[in-house]
């Protein structure tokens, strides 16, 4: 992770790029724009694809220890800070405690893909980094109700899978609500983030949009991070490679073949696992909730299982016969099975299984489910 002191930058290799002090190398184009400032007691790198520039500012870093959720399946909420009148300037110590310091990586984070992962590596070559979205939005904005891409409890292990790109720390993840912020201009959200927050930069996507209306674009972003004295980091998107061989017209207008949530939601629709795969960068991982113990079976050879659709935690992907798919109960060795989901049921088999782990005791597990190929032509 790059650290920012008073005497130089330092930053460890990790396969993405190259520093010694004073300098840093990326190996992808990076957008940055830092704070103009006349303090000279520490420095920030700006980049342009391989060109770079000084900017001299007053980073804000906190401990990381008291950022820990109160539970491994929680995503701690920052409080309706946002809501608060102008004229109120006092900033909350439990929202500073939060993210003060940071480098918030800005998004929806639906999918958590290889596109937000980049966000969060962009972020961690700078500081600690964090990732700051919004919830409720679908029942603010009138849009249907739909199942996440990533269960709300397996967020948490996504993000940690994600420390190696990041200077071997795990991206931290705070969520605001909605309504606290989507009446304010863009001026004002950046004024929120900088003086409410105290996060010392962001990071963006080149298409990311923001305040009220959507009416602020990365460039605005830049320059009204530069007012107030706040790091703007905007990053190419990561493209599909599989864009040319797609039907575009499934897909919504705002995608230009960069990897989305959208398209994540498409692949999964079509059974398409690899390419659900390599747009997440891990194995979907589908979470149910087994709560009826009557729907195992077994037999000297087999044991079978069964479970309703309302038991899913997340999206599943098409109704189809999966082979070569992966059961996993806690921090067990995963059991290879097979997966059938047919419209109102999911089904597992797995042959000559020693399932004496499994707690018939509990009332109810949350089992977890890696996905092989899906078999053509069978439902």
């Amino acid at each position: 992770m790059l650290a920012l002191s008073s005497s130089r930058i330092s930053h460890q290799i990790l396969g993405l790029g190259f520093c010694s002090t004073g300098t840093l190398q990326l190996s992808s184009s990076f957008l940055v724009k830092l704070p103009s400032s006349s303090s000279t007691s520490s420095a920030a790198v700006a980049f342009v694809d391989n060109n770079f520039h000084i900017h001299r500012f007053h980073p804000r870093f906190v401990s990381s220890s008291s950022l820990q959720s109160k539970s491994a399946g929680d995503i701690p909420f920052l409080p309706d800070s946002f809501s608060q009148q102008e004229d109120d300037h006092e900033k909350p110590s439990e929202v500073l405690s939060a993210v003060a310091g940071g480098i918030v990586a800005l998004g929806k984070f639906d999918a958590l893909h290889i596109g937000h992962r980049e966000l969060a590596i962009q972020a961690s070559k700078v500081g600690a980094p964090y990732l700051l979205s919004f919830v409720g939005m679908a029942e603010v904005l009138g849009w249907e109700p739909r199942p996440p891409i990533v269960a709300r409890c397996d967020r948490l292990r996504v993000l940690s899978s994600w420390a190696p790109y990041c200077g071997n720390v795990a991206p931290k993840e705070f969520q605001i609500q909605f309504t606290s912020v989507r009446h304010l201009s863009p001026r004002q959200f950046v004024e929120k983030l900088a003086e409410e927050l105290g996060v010392c930069g962001v990071v963006a996507g080149e298409n990311y949009r923001f305040g009220y209306k959507a009416a602020g674009d990365a460039s605005e972003l830049v320059r009204l991070c530069d007012e107030f004295g706040m790091g703007a980091y905007i990053i190419n998107s990561v493209m599909d490679r599989h864009q040319d061989s797609r039907n575009m017209n499934c897909y919504d207008l705002k995608e230009r073949g960069q990897v989305s949530s959208t398209r994540v939601r498409h692949a999964l629709a079509e059974g398409d696992m690899k390419y659900v795969s390599e747009l997440l960068g891990r194995p979907h991982r589908l979470l149910l909730m087994i709560e009826d113990q009557e729907n195992l079976t077994s037999t000297s050879s087999t044991l079978r299982m069964s479970a309703p659709k309302s038991s899913l935690l997340n999206l599943p992907p098409k109704d189809g016969f999966y082979e070569n798919c992966a059961l996993l109960v806690g921090e067990h060795k995963p059991v290879t099975c097979r997966v059938s989901i047919d419209t109102t049921h999911i089904h597992l088999e797995m042959d000559h299984v020693d399932f004496s782990y499994y707690d018939y005791s509990q009332n109810c597990q949350v089992l977890g489910i890696e996905f092989g190929e899906l078999r053509v032509n069978c439902v």
